[in-house]
């Protein structure tokens, strides 16, 4: 399942393009957006994107892993994860587009829209 990169530049020209504010605001909207969202992660709280999905740092402890090349013992160190949760609308968006290319029909615009 080969797909895009959707980068910081991008998103700064989309919102050039949908906001109207020059690309330097633009590029200091989107940077103020991911270093907020990244702040509140690292403090450890929840981020909720209504219509979108929540993330969530989570505590990983300590554990025994093993080295796939040799098969030797390994100690993993407890780690915080980044866990992501698609919300029910992105979920049905995303499964909607899906339907009509998995019946061998084009999907149209509009399809996967959130109801």
């Amino acid at each position: 399942m080969a797909g895009e990169t959707i980068t910081r530049a991008q998103l700064t020209e989309a919102v050039y393009q949908e906001v109207g504010l020059s690309r330097n605001e633009s590029a200091e909207l989107v940077e103020a957006v991911l270093a907020e969202l990244a702040d509140a992660l690292v403090r450890g709280e929840m981020v909720k994107l209504s219509s979108f999905g929540s993330f969530s740092a989570r505590e990983k402890g300590r554990r025994m892993g093993r080295n796939p090349k040799t098969g030797e013992e390994v100690a993993i160190l407890p780690r915080r994860v980044l866990v992501f949760r698609p919300s029910h609308v992105l979920k049905r968006r995303i499964n909607d587009t899906l339907v009509p290319a998995v019946r061998g029909l084009p999907a149209r615009a509009g399809e996967g829209a959130a109801r």
